[in-house]
């Protein structure tokens, strides 16, 4: 995550550009939920560690648990800007460069920076920073994000000013969901944790209603994890770690399939995950009316679980499933029990060993009958 910089002999060619360095966002559903300390606890252990870390901007909002996870850290010291005529404090960006910390802390990435500053908004110069080879964390909620704005407002009945551009959490290195029950955070907001006591009542009558803390927190972990697994899309190795449970449940033609369906279908529908069903049939080899009449039952039964079936064609069981598995980005197996089937030997034998070695980021059920 946090890369230390090794010292290299003099040379005549021209030094290369230092690398970019890594952003990490906290984001949450809401303020108070405790992205500030947490960026701030992680600081704090990275210190200990032996790293160069520093804080380009901090927003306490007079929280004395946030200020006190600070204490200990070096702050950049902010800079003097005039506007009508009054005297505010902003991130100092060009002292961050000229200090080249290995991390810095920056808060409240959404923030528009007081006019007359080089740049127009912080995330443009947490961009700098970057591009300048010095890590980077920061803080942001949900509702900043641009394409979010619309679906903000219509939930909340707020217009969020203040907007970042989607890429920033497309191109981080690293995104953590600082995510709390909205029971919570109303508890927290009650306690005078939040706001100021005369903003408590407003704030729970508005922005904090828990219908809205509800459909923001929702917002907030689906948009995180469609976010990691449209990238997870594009890596192309095989073991990468997907977001949505994915459940491939393996059915045979043994009527005990049906059963094992069904409860594949409530482990998916429990896990708010997708359905998948693969049949393998054995190659050069018919069904018998019977069976296929139970395999088409198997596939109708599979849309009425909203859930999509595969068939497969081949000899090699497990390596049907495996190779099912990692097309399809599957978390969870599903297999049945059954003494006169070949399926049994998926229990019985070595074959579930060789599915755990083939894939051991997948978690295999084995259902028995009954």
């Amino acid at each position: 995550m946090i890369h230390v910089g090794q010292s290299s002999s003099l040379s005549l060619t021209a030094s290369p550009l230092p690398r970019r360095g890594k952003h990490k966002i906290f984001i949450g559903m809401a303020p108070g939920v405790g992205k500030t300390y947490r960026m701030l606890e992680e600081g704090q252990q990275l210190k200990q560690e032996g790293f160069d870390v520093v804080i380009g901007l901090l927003e306490t909002h007079s929280r004395e648990e946030t200020a006190q996870k600070a204490i200990g850290l070096e702050q950049v010291p902010l800079k003097t800007m005039t506007w009508q005529g009054r005297s505010l404090l902003e991130m100092d960006t060009g002292a961050i460069l000229a200090r080249s910390p290995q991390l810095a802390l920056v808060d409240e990435l959404a923030h528009t920076n007081i006019p007359g500053s080089d740049r127009e908004k912080r995330y443009q110069d947490v961009e700098l920073i970057l591009g300048a080879g010095i890590d980077v964390y920061s803080t942001l909620n949900i509702q900043h994000l641009e394409s979010l704005n619309d679906l903000v407002h219509k939930i909340s009945g707020v217009v969020v000013r203040e907007r970042v551009p989607d890429r920033l959490l497309d191109d981080a290195d690293e995104v953590i969901v600082i995510d709390i029950t909205p029971e919570t955070l109303q508890e927290r907001l009650q306690e005078g944790k939040i706001y100021a006591p005369d903003k408590i009542n407003q704030a729970l009558q508005n922005f904090f209603k828990r219908q809205n803390l509800v459909a923001l927190r929702e917002l907030a972990l689906r948009e995180v994890a469609n976010n990691i697994e449209e990238n997870s899309r594009h890596d192309q190795q095989t073991n990468h770690c997907a977001i949505h449970e994915r459940v491939l449940v393996c059915i045979s033609t043994y009527p005990n399939s049906i059963q094992l369906l069904r409860r594949g279908g409530r482990i998916a529908s429990q896990m708010n995950g997708r359905l998948f069903v693969l049949f393998v049939a054995p190659t050069n080899q018919f069904l018998s009316k019977l069976e296929a009449l139970h395999v088409e039952t198997c596939q109708h039964l599979t849309q009425e679980f909203e859930g999509e079936f595969i068939r497969q064609e081949s000899d090699d069981v497990v390596g049907a499933i495996a190779q099912v598995a990692v097309n399809y980005r599957i978390t969870q197996i599903v297999l049945g029990e059954s003494r006169r089937s070949r399926w049994h030997l998926l229990v019985k034998g070595s074959i579930v060993q060789k599915l755990m070695r083939c894939l051991p980021s997948v978690d295999l059920h084995i259902i028995a009958n009954g």
